[in-house]
């Protein structure tokens, strides 16, 4: 953990100095180091100031930031990397960001920075962004006005409306976008026509999303990070935390302090491996088998928790039949485990309860990612461990706001709140904005496709380039707009290029220009525009950590260069298309320093409050939120809790849900399901979601599981004012309330008085009580079944467990699963080498921000494999020296070898953060002038093959196949 020290001596600053001008690693010197990246003068300059010590004061100031005497102003932001939540002051004089400190009272960073987060200033202040619009004019990019740019991009997508309807423009939204402008973006997006959205949270936890939830009801981490202090054992799968989440370890450190025993399950020995008790190698892609492995010990060992089993849970006895076919021999010849390892971890999980599980991209970017992730619930449902404090699934998700962009932002398969696409769906929201229903079905091509899930942006190549009959949809894409995500995170990049050269219209929206402009540019001559959005320093708005606290950031500095918010985007687009006044209905347009209009975020906020019962995104005001914000200190670093001061008895950030309108001051949900708490105190149970009976099975909880002081202490459906009429309790609602609530439930009454009545008066969930789901029939596999990746190192394992059957119309798409595997059974005798991918502590998400970074950029300068000495040492090449990483869709990447035993023979980890080379090309070239990354590489993307979860389509990124050459 990087802590800033107030003060460092002479001395020791030297010597920081001193030590930081030695030769960085074994690749080259500073000087050199900033040649090689294609920085000029200026801005070599400008790096020579910057300080190399990340842990003393940043005394250093970029090129024109003035170090005047003004007086101090402190704004409190949260870092806009990953989703721990940390917060930050930032010092501002005369309007410049010089300072910034960790917040020491901050609950969740408690004063800690990783790297990324002690750089935040240079990425507010970043000389290497997008400063003005632009546009490709014969393959170079060329300067133009913003009335220009939204004149000609307006007129262009219109165009391709007209002529082949709303759903031929693809929107790709942010999980960098706060909560505010991702939920403004769906709404945008709904009112242009279409459902064809989406943002990073497919590619990342949409598997997590879709198979939680329908366990046990919220598809979202259980627990906090802060709770697994409560741990006796923790087991990190799939999860490189030291790197990828590094604040949050410290909560597992302090755990470790008080005996938590920490297990690591993982292909490579990562950082975090480096801090567990034990450490477990799996082969990629066999998660499945594992956990059965250890249900197995689990069962036969009586290890399970009965009563709870009997009381709150659904469907297990056919699980475990699958169970205890995985025997210890089985186990170990699909995921290379000794039966002795399974075993002790089963015990370790079992006998040190609570026990909490954590996992992250490892588990989800699978083939299989859903039943993984509904593998991981069943452990903990057998063991007791959910809805209890030190137990949950901790589930950490990637970008700083992707939890809250998934709730409330841009899903082509949901509006906000997860209420999906059904004409309810879509009349209780046209009700909060205030639209006419019929109006906006009028913007869509058809009904149909009005209530249909949109493409995914995992899949919008093939939008591009898929045989049109094939397509349900009446075009293919024509245009995608790329507003705040890395097209390098995608996989088959290399058919990506090509479907970007086949678009009539490519639009970047972003602070940085992303790889998405260089790799156009390799391919296009024009028809690509680049519009400067600003950073969240330079806005305001909330965004929810992924222990769905929700935090609100104040805006640190003005918009710099040319770049303005994304909301005052959305609202110039709208005008453009005519339906400003429908999309600001209910919110006031503000004017900024250069007269442009701008919606106000807080009313945005309120309108979201209005809207989300779902999910209870109703009770967190921004008067709220920003008292949490100035009293950090009154809240318990480990419950989360105020204790005294104006936020008393509340839960740190809200965590949602936060039931109720503001005013019924819910205090929000520390721990999901937890029935030993009031719901008035954040507790809660299972979520009655999928009926009331299945198969003649009652599916509602037993007698005596409610949450505690409820009323109603047997299990119960959802509310709605029929649930209220039969148990007396409908003249507890006020006159007004009886109107509004009359024919609705407790998710579309927009007076909240079921709510109200529900929880306060009656200590009940509107949810309902209901047991969690084993049995996920409505699923490809109900019980979750080990299936080998498309792309296996194992043709024999094949065989036994082959992939799904082909699909066809599947989110508007054919895909293809069993047809592919059999094409490709036998390629590992050309390309043996399992090829997996994950983060770095210095880089984060697609790493354009972050790579054009000085103070990051000094710390990783170049892409590299990771690649076990055997098969270095096979392939007859040594650490240190360029090599070939090629794939068998034949693109191939030009890496350093790091040889290591990190990672086992016949494993090859790469980093994702990488872009700027094209197959052994640096794309400088292709960049805008000055906006390009100041460390290129090679995108492990470029390479990965096909392959996508049967429920969400989340990619395969973790699991494919390779073989490395020297260079």
């Amino acid at each position: 953990m990087l802590t800033k020290k107030s003060a460092a001596t002479a001395g020791s600053a030297r010597r920081l100095r001193g030590a930081a001008a030695r030769p960085l690693g074994q690749t080259m010197d500073r000087r050199a180091f900033l040649k090689r990246s294609g920085l000029g003068v200026g801005a070599g300059a400008i790096a020579t100031q910057l300080p190399y010590n990340l842990i003393g004061a940043a005394d250093a100031a970029a090129a024109g930031v003035s170090r005047s005497d003004g007086p101090a102003e402190v704004r409190r932001t949260v870092c806009t990397h990953c989703s721990v939540g940390c917060s930050t002051d930032a010092i501002v004089r005369n309007g410049v960001w010089v300072h910034q400190e960790p917040v020491f009272d901050s609950p969740i960073n408690l004063g800690a920075h990783c790297a990324k987060g002690a750089a935040l200033r240079e990425h507010g202040h970043g000389e290497h962004r997008l400063k003005y619009p632009m546009k490709l004019v014969d393959g170079k990019y060329q300067r133009m006005s913003w009335e220009q740019a939204l004149n000609e991009v307006g007129d262009r997508l219109l165009r391709i409306r007209e002529e082949s309807g709303p759903d031929a423009v693809y929107w790709i939204g942010s999980s960098k976008h706060n909560n505010e402008q991702a939920y403004l973006l769906r709404k945008f997006v709904s009112f242009w026509g279409t459902n064809n959205c989406d943002h990073q949270a497919r590619i990342c936890h949409s598997t997590t999303v879709a198979g939680v939830a329908n366990t046990w009801g919220y598809g979202a981490m259980t627990n906090s990070y802060n709770d697994m202090q409560f741990s006796k054992a923790a087991l990190y799968i799939g999860s490189n935390a030291a790197e990828a989440h590094p604040v949050s370890m410290l909560h597992m450190l302090h755990a470790k302090e008080n005996g938590c025993k920490m297990v690591v399950v993982d292909p490579r020995f990562t950082r975090t491996a480096a801090k567990a008790h034990q450490y477990v190698r799996i082969r990629s892609g066999t998660d499945i088998p594992f956990i059965w492995g250890m249900l197995y010990h689990i069962f036969k060992n009586g290890w399970e928790d009965q009563k709870y089993i009997d009381d709150r849970v659904f469907g297990l006895e056919k699980v475990k039949e699958e169970i205890m076919t995985w025997t210890p021999e089985r186990v170990q010849e699909v995921t290379g485990i000794p039966e002795d390892q399974v075993f002790k971890v089963a015990e370790t999980l079992a006998m040190n309860r609570p026990s909490t599980v954590v996992w992250c991209m490892g588990q989800t970017q699978h083939t299989v990612g859903n039943a993984n992730v509904r593998a991981m619930c069943i452990l903990q449902l057998v063991l007791g461990n959910v809805g209890v404090s030190g137990g949950g699934t901790n589930i950490f998700r990637g970008h700083d706001n992707v939890q809250g962009a998934t709730d409330v932002g841009p899903n082509p398969d949901s509006l906000p709140g997860y209420y999906g696409l059904a004409a309810g769906s879509w009349k209780h929201w046209c009700k909060v904005w205030g639209v006419d229903y019929e109006w906006v079905k009028a913007r869509y091509a058809s009904e149909e496709l009005m209530t249909k899930s949109g493409i995914t942006v995992s899949r919008w190549i093939d939008g591009v380039t898929e045989n049109k009959e094939l397509i349900d949809q009446p075009s293919n894409l024509r245009a995608v707009v790329y507003w705040g995500h890395a097209p390098n995170s995608q996989t088959r990049g290399a058919e990506m290029v090509e479907a970007m050269k086949q678009l009539d219209t490519l639009v970047v929206i972003d602070p940085y220009p992303s790889a998405t402009a260089s790799m156009a540019a390799m391919v296009r001559k024009d028809g690509v525009y680049l519009l400067p959005a600003c950073t969240q320093f330079e806005t305001t708005g909330s965004c929810t950590a992924s222990n769905r606290s929700i935090q609100w950031r104040e805006k640190v500095i003005e918009p710099l260069f040319e770049s303005k918010p994304d909301h005052t985007i959305m609202y110039a687009f709208a005008k453009k298309f005519g339906w400003a006044d429908e999309l600001v209905k209910n919110i006031k347009v503000d004017k900024d320093a250069q007269g442009w209009d701008e919606p106000n975020i807080e009313d945005i906020l309120r309108e979201i409050n209005r809207g989300t019962w779902t999910i209870g995104y109703s009770g967190q005001s921004p008067e709220r939120l920003k008292l949490h914000m100035k009293n950090m200190h009154t809240f318990d670093v480990r419950t989360l809790k105020a204790a005294g001061g104006p936020c008393d008895g509340e839960y740190f950030g809200l965590p949602w849900p936060c039931y109720g309108n503001p005013e019924m001051k819910h205090p929000g949900t520390p721990n999901l399901y937890d029935t030993s708490k009031h719901v008035m105190d954040g507790g809660g149970n299972f979520r009655a979601n999928f009926g009331v009976e299945k198969d003649g099975v009652s599916l509602l909880a037993a007698e005596g599981s409610a949450s505690k002081g409820a009323d109603l202490q047997m299990g119960y459906p959802e509310f709605d004012d029929v649930l209220l009429k039969k148990l007396g309790w409908w003249d507890e609602l006020t006159d007004a309330e009886k109107q509004a609530a009359e024919g609705k439930n407790w998710k579309t009454d927009l007076s909240g008085g079921i709510i109200r009545v529900a929880m306060k008066n009656h200590g009940c969930h509107p949810f309902g009580n209901a047991r969690a789901r084993a049995l996920v029939w409505n699923f490809p596999d109900p019980v979750p079944l080990h299936r080998e990746p498309i792309y296996s190192p194992r043709p024999d394992l094949v065989e036994k467990y082959p992939t799904h059957d082909d699909k066809m119309k599947f989110w508007r798409l054919p895909t293809l699963y069993k047809s592919m595997q059999d094409k490709v059974k036998n390629i590992s005798s050309e390309y043996p080498l399992i090829m997996t991918s994950g983060r770095l502590v210095e880089y984060e998400g697609g790493g354009e921000e972050t790579r054009s970074n000085p103070w990051l950029a000094e710390l990783q300068q170049e892409m590299f494999a990771e690649v076990n000495p055997k098969d270095a040492n096979d392939a007859g090449f040594r650490n240190g020296e360029y090599i070939w990483v090629e794939s068998p869709t034949k693109a191939r990447l030009k890496v350093r070898a790091q040889v290591t035993q990190r990672v086992a023979p016949g494993t090859v980890f790469l980093p994702f953060h990488f872009s700027g080379w094209w197959q052994g090309q640096d794309m400088l070239k292709y960049y805008p002038d000055g906006a390009a990354p100041i460390v290129r590489g090679e995108a492990v993307n470029t390479a990965t093959t096909y392959g996508y979860d049967p429920v969400t389509m989340m990619q395969e990124t973790k699991t494919t196949l390779c073989r490395v050459s020297k260079a």
